[in-house]
């Protein structure tokens, strides 16, 4: 079939402008597509029927199948195709379940590539998808919940009470800083000034830490729970017994039950999180008790009772003597709190402890759904949807950004960050660090040299404040840790990590926590400098 093309000129038609066109469609283009009938059907390699009026692509169901999971479509965009063309609900006639709509399909494909999905037995699966509301866009949902709130899977760089980790996108462990017990896993008690790889690690990939005060807890993507330097789970619970000090990363034998996604360590507890989303708690030494009525040195791991034990986690969050759990429901997400409440830090409205978890219902009346929780030492901070950010808790040194050193019982609105979208919170010892959706970073609390904002002559800064030097970087920040334990008192440190994988630190570094040369006696570094050494690319 031949078509002829004339174009026109402002004097009008040009006969030089004439082209002839050979279509290479042929004239029947449904024979040219007909295929075999063992290829219709069943099989994600094949190619359905077409008839008028459907969708464009609903002769190609698996093309459309290989768009939306390879672009890693979010989990609303494939429920509003879904709502908006009859092609994404319909029974998609694909493995396993020939019933699921191409847009569950393509969520199931999308949880199958994570780490922690991918070793699930079929009854597991079926259990979450189960607890998440019955879709598995809920289940994508939730595993994407958990990534965003702790960057599972991803690079990131920890800024603990005196020592630092890095762990990369591949699962390899950096650790430097102080080391008096063993808490950077090289197999001594000597510190480290610049990141060493953690070579005993070798063969097992990393895709979490949590630091506390002298010690170090790594998750891998195995579900495995690695604990080294002192030793706070005595003797039921490392491989070995009997020492006090542990330099080498060893697997914590009461966990080896638990699939394990994340880890949080504060001052009287730990708290591991299940990947099926239930939280567990080990206590030990004085006087918190953490959702479970055993005896206070408990080094085994006891679910969290009451208000959580049938609604899955996403993020767990430690501060001195209390805990955040970030609750997933299929109409949205919550904050629960449970601890001590000295200072409002538990969020309901008053000082009163927590023995169980209990729902903060303040962010429904602030119309504000949590994605992300931070717990600092007395303090906390929440990121909303809508890129709010909420703080509570002890006010000291103005680390609530509110203008005042009030403390607050119940979750505020940050008004000097109303013109700001965050995406990212860290809340430390009276520090509070924001990231923006521009990867501009901003702060607020105790005006030492972990702020960032260079040497100041004011000893607080009690609204946020724009750190100016992270700016002048040109890069996008991505990622802030700062140091939150009352353990090393006006010593803590500040990474930030940007888009690139270039880590900065500052703040205090006289053990070598800062990975960076400082100098002959110089302690600490007021502005950003890059650490050398790791690639979290």
């Amino acid at each position: 079939m031949d078509t002829t093309v004339t174009t026109a000129t402002s004097n009008g038609v040009s006969p030089a402008a004439t082209l002839q066109l050979h279509s290479i469609i042929p004239e029947n283009p449904t024979m040219a597509m007909e295929l075999p009938s063992s290829f219709v059907c069943l099989k994600r390699q094949c190619l359905g029927n077409s008839a008028p009026g459907e969708f464009f692509l609903a002769s190609c169901p698996s093309i459309a199948l290989h768009v939306l999971t390879t672009c890693d479509l979010d989990p609303r965009d494939l429920a509003k195709l879904e709502a908006t063309c009859s092609f994404f609900r319909k029974p998609a006639s694909f493995s396993p379940d020939l019933e699921l709509s191409i847009s569950e399909v393509a969520a199931l494909d999308i949880c199958q590539k994570r780490a922690i999905f991918k070793r699930m037995g079929e009854e597991e699966r079926q259990e979450i998808k189960r607890k998440c509301g019955g879709s598995w866009k809920l289940v994508l949902s939730f595993l994407l919940a958990g990534e965003f709130g702790n960057r599972r899977e991803k690079s990131q760089p920890l800024a603990g009470p005196g020592h630092s980790i890095a762990v990369t996108s591949k699962g390899v462990v950096y650790s430097f800083g102080s080391n008096g017990s063993g808490q950077l896993g090289h197999g001594t008690v000597e510190d480290a000034w610049q990141p060493r790889p953690i070579r005993s690690l070798n063969g097992i990939r990393i895709i979490q830490a949590a630091l506390g005060a002298d010690r170090t807890m790594l998750i891998s993507d195995a579900g495995d729970v690695y604990a080294f330097g002192k030793d706070c789970f005595s003797d039921p619970g490392l491989d070995v017994q009997e020492t006090k000090v542990i330099t080498t990363p060893q697997r914590v034998k009461s966990l080896t039950e638990i699939f394990v996604v994340q880890a949080a360590i504060g001052y009287h507890f730990t708290a591991v999180l299940s990947r099926e989303g239930r939280v567990y708690t080990l206590s030990w030494g004085k006087n918190e008790r953490l959702g479970h009525g055993t005896d206070l040195n408990c080094s085994l791991p006891h679910p969290l009772l009451g208000a959580l034990e049938n609604i899955p986690v996403v993020q767990i969050a430690a501060g001195f003597c209390y805990l955040l759990a970030l609750a997933f429901h299929p109409t949205g997400m919550s904050v629960y709190s449970v601890g001590c409440g000295l200072g409002g830090k538990l969020g309901h409205g008053s000082t009163t402890s927590e023995k169980q978890p209990r729902l903060i219902e303040q962010f429904s009346l602030l119309k504000m759904e949590p994605v992300m929780i931070s717990a600092g030492a007395w303090h906390a901070a929440v990121v909303g949807r809508d890129g709010r950010v909420c703080t509570w808790g002890w006010g000291r040194y103005g680390c609530l950004g509110h203008g005042t050193e009030d403390l607050e019982l119940a979750p505020k609105v940050v008004e000097g960050l109303k013109d700001v979208k965050a995406v990212h919170v860290a809340a430390g010892e009276y520090t509070t660090f924001v990231v923006s959706d521009d990867g501009q970073v901003y702060s607020f609390g105790y005006s030492e040299a972990n702020l960032g904002q260079g040497d100041v002559e004011e000893n607080n800064t009690l609204t946020p404040k724009l750190v100016s030097s992270l700016k002048e970087t040109k890069e996008r920040v991505v990622h802030v840790s700062s140091t939150k334990s009352v353990s090393f008192p006006w010593t803590g440190h500040t990474f930030a990590m940007t888009e690139s994988g270039t880590v900065y630190a500052f703040g205090s570094g006289g053990r070598g926590q800062l990975g960076v040369n400082l100098g002959d006696n110089i302690t600490e570094r007021a502005e950003p400098a890059k650490v050398i050494g790791i690639d979290l690319s």
